[in-house]
């Protein structure tokens, strides 16, 4: 089993910082790939930052330069650091690995349970 748990929203001002972990646990071989998506009400769910294992990233145009993904390889944990927050960014956020399990090294994709992340104007 492998799981992926999301901390950190919350309620936040215009203008404000959010950071959001999300740590891998269960019965992990290797993990590829770590994202966060978000997805607001009536919308599609949309990537808004991702990280590959060797710390290459990329943005969505609507968030780059306001929040940076990083990773700890050692604690299985991605981060994503939001600053200068604005409403448009109000939405659950998910987070997204690529783990090739241990018990039979079979790859997949794996989802968090999300985190809400409201920004009041």
């Amino acid at each position: 089993q492998v799981q992926l748990v999301e901390s950190g929203g919350g309620l936040v001002q215009t203008g404000g910082s959010l950071k959001l972990s999300c740590a891998a646990s269960g019965s992990i071989f290797r993990i590829y790939g770590m994202g966060w998506y978000r997805q607001a009400p009536g919308n599609e769910r949309e990537l808004v930052a991702r990280i590959t294992s060797g710390g290459i990233t990329n943005y969505s145009d609507s968030v780059k330069g306001r929040f940076t993904i990083s990773r700890d390889n050692a604690k299985n944990t991605v981060y994503l650091q939001m600053n200068s927050l604005k409403p448009e960014d109000t939405a659950v956020y998910y987070c997204n690995a690529g783990i090739q399990n241990s018990m039979n090294y079979r790859s997949d994709t794996y989802w968090g349970q999300g985190t809400q992340v409201t920004v009041s104007s």
